[in-house]
Formats: structure tokens, sequence, C-alpha cells
């Protein structure tokens, strides 16, 4: 049961899911089920999520931006600011666009299972965002997740819209991972959820201004010195969030 699982065994186990999540479905039915899931895939409009199961949870996986797919970078680029579904905030245009092309069938079989088992909802990039807006429709629907936790997640919405969100968040961001920087917060988008940044050295610490900043510095130093220009880009990676947190060494933060 997912709910036994430590914070950081979560966080690794929902880290392997989002990474899966990229591919096809006849791809990812068996690295599912090897991690104990049965998996549902839904597809409209270019928009992606998996619906897991197990005899005691249900989990969304929100499948994150794909460069080669036209809808995905539309949806990551419309920035207005719309109202939530909810009444309660404003949200980014594209990321709830992307959420309303999957929330009919999907809630067809939250109503099956999301009841009777914990529910919980994960993703990266574009998918991250998906997941958080997920997270408050789902509150609004009378569900309440277990926990939501996002891998390098834009943000999603106004001041308003996130303070609203009462489901346990952990975001997790990668050093100098770009896109948790975007939409700027300057056009009103605010962050939510508890901090779990991963510094140079791959742990996870809360860090002053100050000393994020030198962690920054020495992660572009890293990138520069081996010819890897887009240092924002390759802290991004999926790939790179999960050996970071199988090989997280000290915290330094308090989860529970």
């Amino acid at each position: 049961m997912i709910k036994d699982l430590s914070v950081e065994s979560k966080s690794l186990l929902f880290a392997k899911l989002s990474n899966i999540a990229y591919l096809d479905p006849a791809e990812s039915n068996q690295p599912f089920s090897d991690l104990g899931f049965y998996s549902i895939f839904f597809e409209n409009n270019g928009s992606q999520a998996y619906c897991l199961t197990n005899k005691d949870d249900v989990i969304i996986v929100c499948r994150g931006t794909q460069p080669t797919e036209f809808k995905d970078i539309v949806a990551d680029i419309r920035l207005k600011l719309v109202p939530s579904s909810s009444g309660n905030g404003k949200v980014h245009k594209g990321f709830k666009a992307s959420v309303d092309n999957l929330w009919e069938p999907m809630t067809k079989l939250l109503r099956q299972y999301g009841r009777k088992r914990d529910v919980y909802v994960t993703g990266h990039s574009l998918g991250a965002a998906m997941a958080l807006y997920i997270t408050q429709e789902l509150e609004f629907a009378g569900y309440q997740p277990k926990v939501l936790m996002s891998f390098g997640q834009p943000r999603l919405g106004n001041s308003d819209y996130v303070a609203q969100i009462k489901t346990e968040h952990y975001r997790f961001v990668n050093c100098n991972d770009m896109v948790t920087h975007v939409p700027p917060s300057a056009l009103l988008f605010k962050h939510h959820g508890m901090l779990c940044y991963i510094n140079f050295y791959g742990n996870i610490r809360p860090l002053s201004n100050y000393q994020r900043f030198k962690d920054s510095l020495r992660a572009r130093w890293r990138c520069w010195r081996k010819g890897q220009l887009f240092d924002g880009l390759y802290d991004h990676n999926m790939g790179l969030y999960i050996q970071k947190l199988t090989n997280i060494r000290d915290t330094g933060q308090e989860f529970d």
C-alpha cells in the first residue's frame, strides 16, 4: 500500500511512474505492471494520462510535454489566465484545457474506484501542472487525494487559486530546472505545495536565497565545462530526477 511508504520512497516511485508515462501504452504496460499496477490510458485532443490501479490505490499519472507534439507546445505557451472550474481563482488556459480534454472519461473510472481506494496524483513538466489542476478538480468533486507529487512543475494559477488546494503536495525541483520558473510570477502565476529542492550535490535541502544562488552557479559551471549551454533544460530531464532521488544521501528536510 502506498500510504505505508515513506515520503522518500513515494517520491522515487512516483518519479518512475511519471517517466514511464512518456511511453505509449504498448510499451508502458509491462513497466507499470512490474511496479504492481494495471494501467488504463486516456488520450483526447493531444492530452494524455494514465490511471493506474491495484487493490488498494488509484494513481493518476499525467504525461508531460512531448517536444514533437505540436499540441503540447501550444498548451505550454497559452499564458492567459481563465476562471477555474470551481470558480475560485484563475488558472493557465492551456493547462486547464489539457485536463478538460480528459476529465469526463477519467471521472467515470474514479466513480468506480475513487471512493474505495486511496487516490494519488503525479506528473512531470506539463503533466505536473495537469496533476495539480486534477487534484483541485478532485477536491471540488468530493474526492480527497492522499498526496500529490510533482516534478519540474510550471506555475499553474494565481494566488486565489492555489490557496484553495488542500491536498498534501510535494513539489520537486531539480536545481536549475527552468520549467519551474514559468510562467513568470510577474504575470500573477504562483506555485503551490512544499518545495523539495534537489541541490547540485543531489540532496534535498531547505536553502536561503543566497545558498540557492550559489548552488545554481555550481550547476551552471558544471554544464559549461561539459559544453552543455542550457543547464535549465538539462536539469528538467525526468531521468535526472530519478537518478538523484535514487541516490539521495541526506535530505536535511523534515517531510512528516
